[in-house]
């Protein structure tokens, strides 16, 4: 199943509206908002949106003509619409940015892993029966930090209590709540390696490419040819999404499935097993590494994943306790949403462009500190590739937050034209033997600040009805009527 309404949804869409609620203007502005003639319409843009809270605001026409006759068969132009614009979705991941698309974007996640788990969206349903792998792999260590102790267990305790060079104690005896604000803060900020996370992070998607290619190298191995024969005998497909730990290093949640040589429409070979999955998961994680450019400053560092690795098979008929594939879809869904709060150890939802952002930012020390080695580092020209400036905001990390190889499902793209194309099937725009003319401008973007209280509110209606929704409705039925839609 796809990730039910959660408290984070229903508090970030009333935190919205309680902070513009503190601004005096509000009032009149939708005393004004609803004075206007065409408030009923406004209303019907704002709700097409799902109360997006930063809608793209366009203007400008489409004309769809008769391909033979040249007969006008439908026009639409902004120019009736209320203050000339049309509104559209921002279409924004972050649940922080906006509540109301992060769901959206939610539940496109969902089907795209899920497609690739179960088949549907052009996937056959045979890929439950392939190899599949549910795969963490984690940044290695760049010093102690302070760790929630919900197993009994005190944060660091050591037996030598000497102080470090820093003057700081090596041990922590505490216990940490997970919300406790100690926790991912290191220990000792000055013998902490910030450079090296900051570059493991830079780096973290070329670490990935490189233990996809051991893997591929370690089963060619393992079954008696090259790995330049590989694409001959099996395919290798995946969906990752990358996480922020407390500590503000990222770690990679991966599902990772062997096809035949041509994709998910072609069974695995005979030697293409989940335990010898298992085995090449495993050696590429120890074998694969990435140098950094050499600088005076930094030196040359060799980049690897963190000991730690989770790698479990995914069976057609799970059984009590296990991993289920709708519970990885929603799992990942959850993740991709994920913004950058006050005291987020993931950056910031915005870039950083100049070191005032940087002391201004609502992050924690630790992250702070992050930031201020990447504007460092960015500045040294061997690293200028690396572009840190630019990541700043996301501590160095340069990848997308959820990548797929070609072959793993659908795309993002083919599920927003599914949407869209259900939701205008009646239109002459998919009529054969038409000629689109379309002229569309930006305007800007976001609310006033009446019109944003508005949208909070009507973004929480939405989550409400969905919440009846889901209580009057089986479960099963739920899933299947609404697993996807907003």
């Amino acid at each position: 199943m796809r990730p039910d309404i959660t408290s984070d949804d229903r508090r970030a869409v009333l935190d919205r509206a309680a902070r513009l609620r503190q601004l005096p203007q509000i009032d009149q502005d939708i005393i004004r908002l609803a004075n206007e003639p065409g408030f009923p319409r406004w209303i019907e843009q704002i709700t097409a949106t799902g109360g997006c809270a930063h809608p793209i605001h366009l203007t400008g026409h489409t004309t769809a003509y008769d391909a033979t006759t040249g007969e006008i068969l439908r026009h639409y132009s902004t120019r009736d619409e209320p203050g000339e614009r049309l509104l559209l979705r921002c279409r924004n991941r972050r649940e922080t940015v906006c509540p109301s698309c992060s769901r959206l974007h939610a539940g496109d996640t969902y089907h795209l892993v899920r497609a690739g788990l179960t088949g549907g969206k052009t996937i056959p349903p045979t890929v439950r029966d392939h190899p599949r792998l549910f795969v963490t792999l984690t940044a290695p260590s760049f010093g102690p930090v302070h760790r929630a102790t919900t197993d009994g267990r005190r944060c660091r305790p050591r037996r030598n209590t000497t102080p470090c060079d820093h003057e700081r104690p090596r041990s922590c005896t505490a216990f940490h709540a997970p919300d406790d604000p100690l926790v991912g803060q290191p220990l000792c900020p000055g013998c902490y390696d910030y450079t090296a996370h900051v570059l493991w992070h830079a780096h973290a998607g070329e670490l990935w490419s490189r233990f996809v290619r051991n893997i591929r190298r370690h089963l060619a191995t393992a079954a008696g040819f090259k790995q330049s024969r590989f694409p001959q005998h099996a395919r290798l497909s995946f969906a990752k999404v990358a996480e922020y730990q407390q500590r503000a290093a990222v770690h990679v949640h991966a599902v990772i499935r062997l096809d035949g040589p041509a994709g998910p429409n072609d069974p695995p070979p005979h030697w293409g097993t989940a335990q010898a999955l298992v085995d090449a998961v495993h050696a590429a994680r120890h074998r694969a590494f990435v140098s950094t450019p050499y600088t005076p400053a930094t030196g040359e560092l060799a980049l690897r994943w963190g000991i730690q690795l989770d790698a479990r098979p995914l069976r057609t008929n799970p059984g009590p306790g296990e991993l289920t594939d709708d519970a990885i879809a929603a799992y990942v869904a959850k993740y991709v949403t994920k913004g950058a709060g006050t005291g987020s150890a993931g950056g910031t939802d915005y870039r950083i462009t100049s070191q005032g952002d940087i002391d201004r930012a609502p992050v924690t020390a630790h992250v702070r500190t992050l930031m201020r080695i990447c504007w460092r580092l960015g500045d040294l020209p061997e690293l200028t590739p690396l572009r840190l400036h630019a990541w700043a905001h996301t501590l160095g990390y340069r990848g997308h937050i959820l990548t797929k190889s070609r072959a793993y499902s659908t795309t993002y793209e083919a599920l927003q034209a599914q949407r869209t194309q259900h939701a205008s099937s009646a239109a002459v725009e998919n009529i054969a033997g038409t000629i689109t003319e379309a002229n569309w401008r930006y305007l800007g973007s976001g609310h006033t600040p009446g019109a944003a209280l508005i949208a909070a509110g009507i973004a929480q209606d939405a989550i409400n009805n969905r919440e009846i929704a889901r209580d009057l409705l089986p479960r099963a039925a739920w899933g299947r009527a609404h697993a996807g839609d907003e």
